[in-house]
């Protein structure tokens, strides 16, 4: 299989079903940073981490891919003539959200509280999280500002702020492991 198809010389590209869009189009934007975001999380998983931490980022690196699918998925061609749906593979479940949440109630046991926002950083491992935080809320405003346009499955949406969220305290619980510096955040008063 050749990777290159020149097809998109020209600056469109085409979703499932068939459908040429142009490659700026807000649903490429929305499936290429979860693309982005996926890829981020493989460099999160590549850190000298524990293995619980991989094998869920593993997990939802395949939700991640669902959801690209979804979002690369032309709604009006979704459903093919004999009444099938296009894209075979399961969608992004109550229950990956509800993972989600039990992964981070978990953390937040071992957690001190918060009281502060905190600075991004104190370890590589911790700002790499940190980053991938900022571009799963970058994919999340994308595909809430798709929505507008063409409806995306409510589960997608979800999935994509709670994981933001799991990132979040994913980075607080690997600062804590890693006994690195949590900066809060305290605006500093003008002299």
């Amino acid at each position: 299989m050749k990777i290159y198809t020149k097809t998109g010389d020209k600056g469109t590209t085409a979703l499932f079903g068939g459908t040429r869009v142009p490659k700026h189009h807000i649903r490429i934007e929305s499936y290429g940073t979860v693309d982005e975001l996926n890829s981020h999380l493989g460099l999160i998983r590549d850190q000298d981490i524990h293995q619980q931490y991989k094998d869920l980022l593993i997990h939802i690196q395949d939700r991640l891919f669902t959801v690209g699918a979804i979002l690369a998925t032309d709604p009006e061609k979704a459903i093919l003539k004999s009444g099938k749906e296009r894209l075979n593979i399961p969608k992004i479940s109550t229950e990956n959200i509800e993972r989600l949440e039990k992964e981070m109630d978990a953390m937040n046991t071992e957690l001190p509280p918060m009281t502060h926002f905190v600075l991004p950083g104190g370890h590589q491992t911790v700002s790499f999280c940190h980053i991938a935080r900022c571009v799963c809320r970058r994919a999340e405003r994308l595909a809430t500002s798709l929505n507008d346009i063409e409806p995306v499955e409510p589960n997608t949406l979800m999935y994509l702020n709670r994981l933001s969220d799991y990132l979040f305290v994913l980075a607080r619980k690997l600062s804590f492991d890693l006994q690195a510096n949590e900066i809060k955040w305290i605006p500093e008063k003008e002299s």
